[in-house]
């Protein structure tokens, strides 16, 4: 086989790769959509959630210990283990995003959710087509993460407007990095792993890269709504 046949098989590899991560990933944002309309078209229910503290957040306590879980342990499971993790995760996201419902207009949503699908997509594929190596930004995104999760807490005492929107403007940037850095981490896979994985470790792979987008993706729609929102 010549060095250019090689060089077309792994990008071939590379191309697949990608595509299947976010054929993953659209289908864990129309499960999260599914299940977020569904329950929005019931008030009651909505707000039966909301008014149960336990079941509220018992609900992300567990969106944060399965998708902690899924990070550290998904590549380790079967195939299908992951693929029903995934789609457990994505389904809780669902139920817990479903409140956004009673704070933000329809319109609002829907704009927030534009915005937020262009600038990803964007900015992902610019990650695939440029040149430019983000691997070294890697741990300025990851303490940029901890100092924004720190600040949000910290307002959550303060309820600073002013500051709220300044930490939506610096979690858009932060997510937009995580975006180009997750893409092109996905891109690396591929020299990495080669030919040499099997078909079980090609879907796990897909849905690893699948549930960093979607965090990148959910994160950027959230912080957007917040920037843009108008409360209903």
């Amino acid at each position: 086989m010549t060095r250019e046949q090689i060089l077309q098989n792994a990008q071939v590899r590379e191309q697949s790769i990608l595509r299947n991560v976010y054929v993953w990933m659209t289908l864990g944002l129309g499960l999260t959509g599914v299940i977020s309309l569904g329950m929005a078209s019931n008030p009651n229910l909505v707000m039966s959630l909301v008014r149960n503290p336990l079941l509220f957040y018992g609900a992300i306590i567990g969106e944060l210990v399965l998708v902690m879980f899924l990070s550290a342990r998904l590549m380790q499971m079967s195939a299908t283990a992951a693929t029903l993790g995934f789609a457990g995760y994505a389904a809780l996201n669902g139920v817990t995003l479903s409140v956004i419902f009673l704070a933000y207009t329809g319109q609002s949503i829907a704009q927030a959710f534009f915005v937020a699908g262009g600038t990803f997509a964007g900015m992902s594929l610019w990650a695939t087509t440029t040149r430019r190596d983000l691997s070294s930004i890697g741990n300025y995104l990851f303490m940029g993460l901890i100092g924004l999760i720190i600040a949000m807490v910290a307002n959550m005492f303060f309820r600073s407007d002013s500051f709220s929107l300044l930490i939506s403007l610096v979690g858009v940037a932060l997510f937009l990095g995580l975006t180009a850095y997750d893409t092109q981490m996905i891109k690396s896979w591929n020299r990495q792993f080669g030919s040499s994985i099997d078909e079980a470790g090609y879907i796990k792979l897909s849905i690893m890269g699948a549930l960093k987008l979607y965090l990148d993706f959910i994160n950027l729609f959230l912080f957007f709504l917040r920037i843009f929102g108008r409360r209903d």
